[in-house]
């Protein structure tokens, strides 16, 4: 059995060297995101002269997303203040390096949402601007060099009215619009932007998409839509809808996997359409199951891919090409070799590794990630993933339960810290995809209606009793740590279990499922009816409500007994910080010890590298002093910001 050997929580979590490379339009330069003033920043090297890199943005909290545009001169990117998540867009003039960037929104408390840079619209961006109203979005044009912006369709109403515009679809023949109809369903309309009139030409239904359609794409011709559909089946497959007849038509689709629609919630991983950069013609399609498998479309991509493969035993994650579609940038999921990516030339055949996103780290001395299945109490299949620790006997081990935000996401194979983390302290860490989870089919994402702090905690729990009678895990060891829902679901093991737990960490959870609602941001309210609305209920109902508090941890705490830990972002947008303080009030008034970090400035993602290493390096010694396993040694003093309010 190897030996295992102790990794310092910074080589886990600290910041890669470089990440997001990407390929300009003429495929003669790269641009990455990598540290600056320990920050995520964007920086751009030559291709063919790597050592000229230089950076591009210098930015105090880190760059979010960049796009090139079509004019080799100018860069996009996006950033948000202090964790607000109104991200704006900025304009970085590469020709000119003392230039400084430009803020393009430059409106406080207004959201960017999307970047559309149209082949027939040289110079311009599409996006979605709540300019006019924060809880409504309309369509608007921005020029790139100016910063003019022109209004090109105006959402005509509020949710509540019933005639509000989720979002919006631009083609450079027409307008589209989807709009929440008063049953809940999502409906699809021709915009007439002249007199603000919608015409139906689909509708979908609202409680299959708890997130909304996605992926939703005007093909290039401007004829049609590309869609993910569940019409016809259980599994999320790729359909193309006529917009002159509403017909959908299935474009591809895998008998057993799902698309694979991560970026929905988290934008930073890639679509599951791989298109065409200069035509914008579909390539490929991604699916994922226990691993992603891609289905090549086009006979070109297809040879590309094929070599591409060949570069990694991970999974294909991000690739860009120049126009020419000869030159690829391709990046790898991996559980033990994160974010490996390498330059392809498909005129020579030609490959080198441009970098490692972890490359002080052996791929070795990490713990390998394996799905696994079980079946829940009441037979529902329930997918997870379990990390064992190397050079251990995964023999009654201190076991971490990892739940997953949202809850409408999933947890999937690749490098996942914090179970490497805790891994590499000799626990085993088990991630489960619980009723609520999406991309294994609609019937598991829709059994988890009315089942908050009900089955969706069961299969938590049918997870944790599988791990003990496998022998894996130690019962009298386990912890429960999540952010947001996982958050959520950590104070409900608490509360409604607290027999089973010997730890909980809460990061960004929610404790009031009713409070919650009512202090969703602006422009998350008028989803809500898809999701919070369909799978928990109207706060504004009494009787509903009284479900609501009955499923919150906040109406049981008379119940913890557990040691708990609570980190909160003071800006989430999301989960507001008074969540955390009346939750911590109330346990403190009952003479519950709570360790309690509140950092100043995060929002509902943790994510400047100091804080979040500040994060897991506090949940690290929390859970060794309750799970009885070893640490890192300290190399300085602990501080007292780690136990109390900052």
């Amino acid at each position: 059995m190897a030996q295992r050997e102790t990794i310092a929580v910074e080589e886990f979590f600290g910041p890669p060297p470089r990440a997001q490379t990407t390929l300009s339009p003429d495929g003669r330069t790269m641009a990455y995101l990598a540290p600056w003033q320990n920050r995520m920043n964007v920086w751009i090297e030559s291709v063919d002269a790597p050592g000229d890199a230089r950076c591009v943005t210098t930015e105090d909290r880190g760059v979010v997303s960049y796009h090139w545009t079509r004019d080799p001169r100018w860069l996009l990117y996006c950033r948000d203040q202090g964790g607000d998540e109104n991200l704006h867009l900025y304009r970085v003039d590469l020709e000119d390096p003392d230039a400084p960037a430009v803020d393009l929104t430059p409106y406080p408390g207004v959201r960017v949402v999307g970047v559309d840079l149209p082949a027939g619209r040289p110079g311009k961006v599409v996006t979605q601007l709540n300019l006019r109203d924060r809880a409504r979005f309309d369509l608007v044009e921005l020029d790139i060099a100016t910063g003019d912006l022109t209004t090109l369709a105006r959402n005509p109403g509020h949710h509540d009215e019933g005639n509000n515009v989720d979002g919006w679809l631009y083609s450079e023949r027409e307008l589209f619009a989807a709009a929440t109809t008063p049953e809940g369903d999502i409906e699809l309309s021709r915009w007439d932007a002249a007199t603000g009139t919608p015409h139906p030409v689909a509708r979908f239904p609202g409680g299959d998409a708890p997130l909304g359609i996605y992926p939703m794409e005007v093909t290039p011709d401007g004829t049609g839509v590309w869609l993910g559909s569940y019409r016809g089946g259980d599994r999320l497959r790729l359909a193309r809808l006529d917009l002159a007849t509403g017909e959908e038509h299935e474009v591809d689709s895998h008998p057993t996997y799902d698309l694979d629609t991560r970026a929905r919630v988290f934008p930073a991983l890639p679509s599951p359409l791989i298109r065409s950069r200069r035509t914008g013609e579909l390539l490929a399609v991604r699916y994922l199951g226990e691993r992603q498998v891609v289905h090549a479309l086009d006979p070109h991509f297809a040879t590309v891919l094929d070599h591409l493969e060949k570069l990694s035993d991970g999974d294909l994650a991000a690739v860009t090409s120049d126009e020419s579609g000869q030159r690829w940038v391709a990046s790898f999921t991996h559980d033990r070799d994160p974010g490996v990516t390498f330059l392809y030339d498909h005129a020579t055949g030609e490959s080198r590794l441009l970098h490692r996103a972890k490359p002080n780290l052996d791929p070795e001395a990490l713990a390998p990630m394996r799905p696994v299945s079980i079946t829940s109490r009441d037979g529902l299949t329930l997918p997870m993933h379990l990390t064992l620790p190397v050079g251990v006997e995964p023999s009654r081990l201190p076991l971490v339960l990892f739940v997953h935000g949202g809850p409408w996401s999933r947890d999937s194979w690749g490098y996942h810290p914090p179970a490497q983390l805790f891994a590499n302290r000799g626990c085993a860490v088990l991630q489960i995809d619980f009723r609520g989870s999406t991309g294994y089919g609609r019937a598991h994402t829709r059994a988890a209606i009315g089942e908050f702090a009900g089955r969706m905690h069961d299969d938590l729990i049918d997870g944790v009793r599988w791990a003990v009678d496998q022998g894996y895990a130690d019962p009298d060891r386990v912890a429960v740590m999540g952010g947001s829902y996982g958050g959520y679901a950590a104070l409900v093991g608490i509360t409604f279990t607290p027999d089973v737990f010997a730890a909980a960490v809460d990061v960004v959870g929610v404790s009031d499922l009713a409070n919650f609602m009512r202090s969703q941001p602006d422009f998350v309210k008028p989803m809500l009816v898809h999701n919070w609305y369909a799978y928990v209920g109207d706060p504004a109902d009494p009787e509903q409500e009284a479900d609501m508090l009955a499923r919150s941890p906040i109406t049981h705490v008379d119940r913890v007994r557990t040691p708990l830990m609570v980190v909160h972002g003071a800006n989430d947008a999301r989960v507001v910080l008074a969540e955390s303080d009346r939750l911590v009030e109330a346990l403190r008034a009952r003479d519950v010890p709570v360790d309690y970090i509140v950092m100043e400035d995060e929002g509902h993602a943790i994510e400047n590298p100091e804080n979040v290493i500040a994060l897991y390096t506090a949940a690290e010694r929390f859970l060794a002093e309750h799970l009885r396993f070893e640490t890192e040694p300290e190399t300085e003093p602990r501080t007292e910001t780690e136990t109390e309010t900052t």
